[in-house]
């Protein structure tokens, strides 16, 4: 059966599996990327995966980039770029021990529980009764369960730092609780995005993934991390503005990927314009036509005119 009615056939192409190692050694420098950075700058920036995706495809596997496409890979670089530059800063996590404090900060216990409790809502309420008809259902399960995976990704790479440092991390139980979260959350959200993929066009599933994901991992990271906590109102109105730049180039890219675009499409008094420029081209080539004409006939036309002049003579 399909992944839609509870298939896992999938699981015995080798393309599927060449494409996860492919995200696997993406994840990885992902990862790396968490242990360094904030989570908050991180995650938005994925979005340029998304957009060498569509340069890639549009290069070797002949797929047009129409104009929209275009105009929201432009859009998604400049979002990064502003991203970039007010970038917020976290506060300091250095240690194993810091990141227990923050993990057993209420705020984000209770920020667990509604993730935990709202998925289950989704998976065995609302998926079987509104998962075949609403990319929502699916996809938010993704997008909540992914905010908590990088929270274990951020401490996965504190303990990795830690390890290399010397220090005897292996022996802490938190960083094997990590591990086993991280397999977890990254297990439930392979197999629903799946599904959310075999039931819906990839064209909407990608951006409205990547929105719900992006805003579940900014709102998580604010919570355990309190990046917003030191932050100026430009550096704010910068990050925000970023953000949804990014998300206006994504929904470009690919809300209209198969959509032509021509002149045609304009609108009414576009056209209008266009045509008025039209016939002012036609009226000034006519214009110059004449001008340029011979003073005296041709013998062709005389020939013609005398021709003319025999036919009416017969006629009357």
């Amino acid at each position: 059966p399909r992944l839609g009615q509870g298939g896992h056939g999938y699981l015995k192409e080798w393309l599927w599996w060449a494409g996860l190692l492919c995200m696997g050694v993406g994840e990885a420098a992902n990862f790396a990327a968490y242990a360094f950075a904030p989570a908050m700058l991180v995650t938005p920036l994925g979005a340029l995966s998304v957009l060498v995706s569509a340069v890639l495809s549009s290069t070797f596997l002949n797929e047009q980039l129409n104009v929209h496409g275009k105009i929201g890979c432009i859009l998604s670089m400049l979002g990064s770029t502003v991203m970039v530059i007010h970038a917020p800063q976290e506060e300091e996590v250095n240690s194993l021990e810091s990141m227990a404090e923050k993990l057993k900060d209420p705020g984000f216990i209770a920020f667990a529980v509604c993730v935990l409790v709202s998925s289950l809502l989704l998976v065995f309420v609302a998926g079987p009764r509104y998962g075949q008809r609403n990319v929502l259902v699916y996809v938010l399960v993704c997008s909540a369960i992914g905010s908590l995976s990088v929270s274990c990704v951020k401490g996965l790479g504190i303990a990795l730092k830690e390890l290399f440092s010397g220090k005897p991390v292996l022996k802490k139980p938190l960083g094997w609780v990590l591990l086993v979260c991280l397999v977890i959350c990254i297990s439930i959200q392979i197999n629903y995005l799946n599904k959310a993929l075999d039931i819906f066009n990839t064209s909407l599933v990608t951006p409205v993934y990547y929105v719900l994901f992006t805003t579940a991992v900014m709102t998580c990271s604010a919570i355990l991390f309190r990046e917003w906590q030191h932050m100026v109102l430009d550096n704010i109105i910068g990050t925000i503005s970023g953000f949804l730049t990014i998300v206006a180039g994504i929904f470009l890219l690919h809300a209209f990927r198969d959509v032509p675009f021509t002149l045609d499409l304009l609108p009414l008094f576009l056209q209008q314009g266009r045509a008025d420029l039209q016939s002012s081209w036609r009226s000034a080539d006519r214009h110059q036509s004449h001008q340029h004409q011979p003073l005296l006939p041709s013998e062709d036309n005389g020939c013609q005119s005398t021709e003319e002049e025999e036919m009416e003579g017969e006629s009357v």
